[in-house]
C-alpha cells in the first residue's frame, strides 16, 4: 500500500460523497482548480457555489471554469465562506453533498490576505448544516504562516468538539514532515 498524498486524499474524500447531480461548495475558491474538480465531480445536472474574497481568485477561477467549458455548473461569490448560507438558495439547503476549504492565503497572491479562524468557523457551521447526511467537508489546512497557526489550532478545536452523534471528524497528516506542512481535517455529517 502507498500512503496518498494530501491534495490526492482530499479528492478522494470529495469524489467519495459526491457525484453526478449534486451539490457541492468550494468556499476557497483559490485560483479554481478545486471548483473545476467539483464541477467535474457533479456534472451537467448538478451545481456548484464557488466563494472567495479576492477579486483575482474570482477571475481565476471563472477563467480555468470556461476553458473547461464549466461555467454553466459554477455560481460564483466575491464574498466570504460565512455569508454560505444567505447566499445559497435555501431550496439546496440540506442537500449539499460536500464543500472543500483551502485554508491559508491565495497561491501566487497577497500573502497578507488570508483566511482567518472567526470567519472559517462561521462558514464551517453553516455548511454543515446546509449538509445532506453522509456529506462531507474536507479542510486542507495550510498553517507555515503565523495566522495559519492561530486558524489551525482554533479550527481543530471546534472540529474536536463536534458531538460523535452529530459527525466523523479525522486529521489525517505526515508527522515528520518539515516545515509546518499541510494537512486534512474532514467532517462526515451522521
Amino acid at each position: 500500500m502507498k500512503l496518498t498524498r494530501i491534495l490526492p486524499f482530499c479528492r478522494e474524500l470529495l469524489s467519495s460523497a459526491i457525484g453526478p447531480g449534486d451539490i457541492a461548495i468550494d468556499a476557497t475558491a483559490g485560483n479554481g482548480h478545486d471548483t473545476a474538480y467539483l464541477a467535474a465531480l457533479t456534472g451537467e445536472e448538478g451545481r456548484v457555489y464557488a466563494f472567495d474574497i479576492q477579486e483575482a481568485a474570482i477571475q481565476s477561477t471563472a477563467s480555468r471554469l470556461g476553458e473547461k467549458k464549466f461555467s454553466d455548473r459554477v455560481t460564483l461569490f466575491q464574498s466570504s465562506h460565512e455569508n454560505a448560507e444567505a447566499l445559497i438558495p435555501e431550496e439546496v439547503h440540506g442537500r449539499i453533498a460536500g464543500a472543500v476549504f483551502n485554508l491559508g492565503y491565495l497561491p501566487g497572491g497577497d500573502k497578507d490576505v488570508v483566511t482567518k479562524a472567526e470567519g472559517t468557523i462561521a462558514g464551517i457551521r453553516q455548511i454543515f448544516r446546509m449538509l445532506k447526511p453522509e456529506g462531507i467537508i474536507v479542510l486542507v489546512i495550510y498553517h507555515g504562516h503565523p495566522e495559519g497557526k492561530l486558524e489551525k489550532d482554533a479550527v481543530m478545536a471546534f472540529a474536536e468538539a463536534i458531538p460523535q452523534e452529530e459527525a466523523h471528524v479525522i486529521r489525517y497528516e505526515f508527522i515528520n514532515q518539515k516545515n509546518d506542512p499541510p494537512f486534512i481535517c474532514a467532517i462526515e455529517k451522521r
